[in-house]
C-alpha cells in the first residue's frame, strides 16, 4: 500500500510539471523573471533581421533567432536572453550576437550608475553561424568583452536545457559566467559531436552513440566534473528556483575562468592515449575540485 501511494505522488509529480526544454525561447526568458515583469526589447515586430541569410537563399526570422527582455527577478532589476535552438540551430550571426552584446552592456551600464542588474542566459547554440562566420566571430568576442565586465558586479547566470546542447563560442561564454545550471538532457561541449564526427572520423566518435555522447558532454557529467554548479529536472518551476538560489549566493569565491592552472594540471592527468571512462574521469575531477 505505501508502495502504491509513493508511485501516485510520483505521478502526480510528472503531471504538474512544465517542461522547460519544450519551451521556445521567448517563453523561456519570461520563466525566467518574476511573473509579469517580461518586456522584451527589438522583439519580432520591430523586425530586425539578419540582412545576410537571404543572400543564402535563407529566410530569416524576424527576432533573429535571440529573444532579450527587461524585467525582475526576485524585485531586483535583470535582463534574460535566450536562444531559440530551432532557428538555425540557434547559431550565432551579427543581429543576434549583437542584441546579447548590448544588453549585456546595458546591463553594465546600470550597474555602474549604482543600479545592479542581473543578467541570465537561456543558452541553445551550435556556435558561430557560418553564413555570417566572420561576423559572427567578432560579435561573440564583444559578448564576450560584456559578459566579464558585468560579471563584476553582478553574477551571471547561464541555463542550458536542450534539446540543441551549447556547442562552439556559446561554450565559452557558459565557461566565463558565474554559475552554470544544466538539466541531465542538456550538452555542454566546446565541438558538437557531429562536427567531432565530420572531420576526425565515426572511429573518433559516433555522433548516434547517444549513451556515448551524454556520458562525454551531458548535463549529468559536467555537474560530475565541476563544470555545471547545478544540475536540475526539465522543470520550469526547478529552473527558475535554481536561478534564483545561485543569485543570492552571489559571486562565487573563485571563477572557473580564473581556475585555469587547475584545467591544466587536470589535462596533465588524462594521457590522450588512454580510454578513458566517463566514471574515471568523475574520479580525477573530484579529487581536484577546488
Amino acid at each position: 500500500m505505501t508502495t502504491t501511494v509513493q508511485l501516485s505522488e510520483d505521478v502526480l509529480a510528472l503531471s504538474t510539471r512544465r517542461s522547460y526544454i519544450e519551451m521556445n525561447a521567448r517563453a523561456r526568458a519570461a520563466q525566467l523573471l518574476d511573473a509579469g515583469a517580461f518586456r522584451e526589447l527589438l522583439g519580432p515586430f520591430d523586425r530586425v533581421e539578419s540582412p545576410w541569410l537571404p543572400m543564402q537563399g535563407i529566410v530569416p526570422q524576424w527576432d533573429d533567432g535571440c529573444v532579450v527582455a527587461k524585467g525582475t527577478i526576485d524585485g531586483v532589476p535583470a535582463v534574460a536572453i535566450a536562444l531559440e535552438g530551432k532557428f538555425q540551430g540557434g547559431s550565432i550571426g551579427e543581429v543576434c550576437g549583437m542584441k546579447m552584446a548590448i544588453a549585456l552592456a546595458l546591463a553594465r551600464q546600470d550597474c555602474e550608475r549604482g543600479i545592479p542588474t542581473r543578467a541570465v542566459l537561456s543558452l541553445e547554440s551550435g556556435g558561430v553561424r557560418l553564413q555570417e562566420a566572420n561576423i559572427g566571430e567578432l560579435v561573440i568576442a564583444e559578448i564576450y568583452a560584456e559578459l566579464i565586465a558585468l560579471r563584476k558586479y553582478v553574477p551571471v547566470i547561464v541555463v542550458i536545457a536542450g534539446m540543441t546542447g551549447c556547442f562552439g563560442g556559446m561554450s565559452l561564454a557558459a565557461g566565463l559566467a558565474s554559475y552554470v545550471v544544466m538539466t541531465r538532457q542538456a550538452r555542454l561541449s566546446m565541438n558538437g559531436p557531429e562536427v567531432i564526427e565530420q572531420e576526425a572520423g565515426i572511429e573518433e566518435l559516433d555522433a548516434r552513440d547517444r549513451p556515448l555522447i551524454w556520458s562525454i558532454c551531458g548535463g549529468a557529467q559536467r555537474h560530475a566534473t565541476g563544470l555545471a554548479d547545478m544540475l536540475v529536472e526539465d522543470d520550469v518551476a526547478e529552473i527558475a528556483h535554481a536561478v534564483r538560489t545561485l543569485f543570492k549566493r552571489g559571486q562565487p569565491a573563485r571563477l572557473r575562468s580564473d581556475a585555469h592552472d587547475l584545467y591544466i594540471e587536470r589535462l596533465g592527468r588524462l594521457d590522450p592515449a588512454q580510454e578513458w571512462t566517463a566514471d574515471q574521469i568523475r574520479a580525477v575531477c573530484k579529487e581536484q575540485m577546488p
